[in-house]
């Protein structure tokens, strides 16, 4: 789907919903906007449910100030008119009460972007904005200050954030990505002291380039491979639906039986992945015209060391990924499916996956099938993509029972005559 040929007004509502359905906004809470080459701009209306929003909701205001439609017009539009006047390069902007971000900006702080590199790069700086009355014209003097200095993600104080970007998918990753950096920072602090990205480290992370890969067109596709592309782009959307994967952030693959895999893209949406839209991997060589995700190497190493393994998946879901981000070390002994499933997780150094990608296929085995890479992600590996799936679903619930059992004790692992009992009755 081109997200970008669609109307405005159809653009709006779909990222509303997406908003609205995963708890980042409540039925009367927030609004968005686009400017149109046009100059008008249209944005969400005033008092409408936000969890039923349709296209003929949606309000046009043209550049002389009148105004098209059924409905009054969102009353924070002052802030969307003065941030388009200060910046020119910004065509749609987000605004939004997610709990998370609202945590920082009761506080009034700024979530630490520098814990994963994707977040640095997609957010930038972060700036924040004096308190302001909702709909008023101080308020939108305060935020259209912040973005005339550079920033295109703002927290308001006691309010919530602002985003923009020059399209309306990239404001909604900077928005999507800066509450998971955000959900992710305050998860990590129950655990321990969150463990920051260094310049170099960040510097790395940018300069890493797609992989060159020779290309070759298809003669055909088996029903192996179709069925393959079906199941990974249900899993994928699941994964997305559960927020195990942000809408550009997140990789499966699965081997098919010739020996090649099929991959998901990079850069493209998580949530409207088609099948048409994976990448087949043969002999090194990659389906013409696609490019394949950047991880594609550490993939086909794994594939390579590892017969048995027949699908890797590599993801940030936020609970884990509190452990990668601190120095506390994530226990699999504390319910029998957590051991069966997950067994020993090692943890790696960051860079590793793109520096050093034979390196890390190393580290697996039929006894490590998931591994932790410190301010990364998690990699899990399945002999099915299903067995994969399921791996870092257990891991991420897992995560994050442990993490909230810090508010009621000490936690109580299985003891060493439990573990040998389960090994012995599932063949571990």
């Amino acid at each position: 789907m081109k997200f970008e040929l669609l109307h405005p007004a159809d653009q709006i509502v779909m990222i509303m919903e997406r908003i609205y359905r995963y708890g980042m906004t409540t039925t009367s809470g927030g609004n968005i906007s686009i400017l149109d080459d046009n100059g008008d701009i249209w944005i969400t209306p005033s008092g409408i449910d936000k969890g039923s929003l349709r296209r003929n909701d949606i309000i046009r205001v043209k550049p002389d100030g009148s105004i098209e439609g059924i409905h009054k017009p969102s009353v924070e539009l002052p802030f969307h008119e003065m941030i388009y006047q200060k910046r020119p390069d910004i065509k749609a902007i987000i605004h939004a009460h997610p709990p998370a971000l609202v945590a920082f900006s009761i506080v009034r702080q700024i979530p630490n972007t520098r814990l994963i590199p994707n977040v640095h790069l997609i957010c930038g700086q972060v700036g924040i904005a004096e308190y302001g009355l909702p709909g008023s014209r101080d308020l939108g003097k305060k935020i259209a200050a912040q973005f005339e200095k550079g920033f295109k993600t703002v927290i308001l104080e006691n309010h919530g954030v602002v985003t923009g970007g020059k399209n309306l998918f990239e404001a909604f990753m900077a928005f999507e990505t800066l509450d998971f950096c955000a959900k992710l920072e305050l998860k990590a602090r129950r655990l321990g002291n969150p463990r920051s990205l260094t310049d170099r480290h960040i510097e790395i992370s940018k300069n890493k380039q797609d992989v060159t890969l020779n290309e070759f067109i298809p003669k055909r596709f088996s029903s192996e491979e179709r069925e393959a592309r079906r199941n990974m782009c249900q899993l994928i959307h699941r994964a997305y639906d559960q927020q195990l994967f942000t809408s550009t952030q997140g990789t499966f693959s699965q081997r098919l039986s010739d020996g090649s895999f099929i991959i998901t893209p990079y850069g493209l949406d998580r949530k409207y992945l088609q099948e048409e839209d994976l990448v087949r991997i043969e002999n090194g060589w990659k389906e013409a015209g696609k490019n394949p995700s950047r991880s594609v190497l550490l993939h086909k190493a794994i594939y390579d060391k590892h017969p048995h393994i027949n699908s890797v998946l590599i993801a940030h879901p936020p609970n884990i990924m509190a452990f990668a981000v601190t120095d506390e070390n994530f226990e699999t002994k504390t319910i029998p499916e957590s051991y069966i499933m997950l067994r020993n997780i090692p943890k790696l150094p960051f860079g590793c996956t793109f520096m050093q990608p034979e390196m890390t296929a190393d580290a697996f085995s039929k006894e490590t099938s998931v591994v932790l890479v410190e301010n990364d992600c998690v990699i899990v590996t399945g002999s099915s993509l299903l067995n994969a799936f399921d791996r870092l679903e257990v891991a991420e619930y897992s995560a994050k029972a442990i993490i909230a059992a810090k508010d009621l004790g000490e936690l109580v692992t299985i003891n060493d005559e439990q573990v040998a009992e389960i090994e012995k009755a599932f063949k571990l």
